[in-house]
């Protein structure tokens, strides 16, 4: 079991610089995402982290490469810390293209619970990030970092953590402590309460 997880989101992106829909959009880091997520190894240099879980998706792998520079572990790709792909046809566009091309489309994604045309279902999403945490729970390391995205962090905070919602920076991270089968929050760093 492992007892404290580093939830850990990848550095920004060309497609954050692009401002392009993301989701399952497998993009690159930037140079700015290159540059946090060295300051991101450096903040979890001799924390005793012994593995790295990671999505398969370019900008998480990267950003893995980057981490275990510093910290020279075993790192295992998870399928299914992949991210969702919440924005089906608009996955890849540009924001302000989009608009224009499907303004409908475009307002039904704003509610993360809406399954727009070739997109994945929150519900199939879900059931995906519980399994992806509960491997990484079984890896009988003591400490682990899970190196995955925005939705993912999202969705264990929402539905495992009972948090409510969160804002997730770019290489922002969360430690969770594992007390019997419960997980309490012990240090946040680029994740803050949502309030409206």
């Amino acid at each position: 079991m492992a007892n404290t997880i580093y939830l850990i989101r990848h550095g920004q992106t060309s497609g954050d610089v692009e401002d392009r829909y993301g989701g399952d959009y497998d993009d690159s880091l930037s140079d700015e995402g290159r540059r946090q997520a060295v300051e991101l190894a450096e903040a979890l240099s001799g924390r005793g982290i012994k593995m790295i879980f990671c999505s398969p998706l370019a900008r998480a792998q990267e950003t893995a490469q980057i981490v275990n520079n510093e910290l020279n572990v075993t790192v295992e790709t998870i399928p299914e810390l992949k991210e969702r792909n919440q924005y089906g046809i608009l996955t890849g566009i540009v924001k302000a293209e989009a608009k224009e091309k499907y303004p409908e489309v475009v307002q039904e994604v704003k509610d993360y619970k809406n399954t727009i045309e070739a997109a994945e279902s929150y519900e199939d999403f879900k059931k995906r990030v519980v399994a992806a945490f509960e491997q990484v729970r079984g890896s009988g390391k003591e400490a682990v970092a899970v190196i995955t995205h925005g939705g993912q962090i999202r969705t264990i905070f929402r539905e495992i953590l009972n948090f409510g919602e969160i804002d997730v920076s770019d290489c922002a991270f969360a430690v969770l402590e594992g007390a019997g089968n419960a997980f309490e929050v012990r240090e946040l760093k680029g994740i803050t309460s949502r309030t409206d």
